[in-house]
């Protein structure tokens, strides 16, 4: 009897350790996911303005230039308040990324429907 207890008793506190390794773990993953995405969505907006300049030139409106301040304040966030940001806060940060990217390659699609009767 007193060796089921100790087998019970190790079972959970092994338990307990693996669950305390596999949170650390998850916010690992959702900051290196957040950051993953942030650097795509700055890439895809450094082509969107190579695309827009190309089309309109570089005079006037900057339309990727929003979505860029966004990212930085973004990544600005990120550095100040990953640490103590829940897993609920960093998702909705990734779905914000993901949102503007989205925006931005509706933008990229007008571009491309506008110049195709053109080519």
């Amino acid at each position: 009897m007193i060796n089921l207890l100790f087998m019970i008793l190790a079972v959970l506190a092994a338990a307990a350790v693996g669950l305390a390794l596999y949170r650390p773990l998850r916010r690992q993953r959702a900051v290196r996911e957040v950051l993953d995405a942030a650097d795509a969505l700055e890439a895809r907006l450094r082509a969107a303005r190579a695309e827009i300049e190309a089309v309109a030139g570089d005079e006037g409106r900057d339309p990727v230039g929003e979505a860029m301040r966004e990212m930085l304040r973004q990544r600005l966030w990120l550095r100040d308040h990953g640490r103590q940001a829940s897993l609920s806060q960093l998702a909705e940060v990734r779905a914000s990324i993901d949102d503007a990217r989205g925006r931005i390659e509706q933008q990229l699609n007008k571009i491309e429907q506008a110049r195709a009767p053109l080519a």
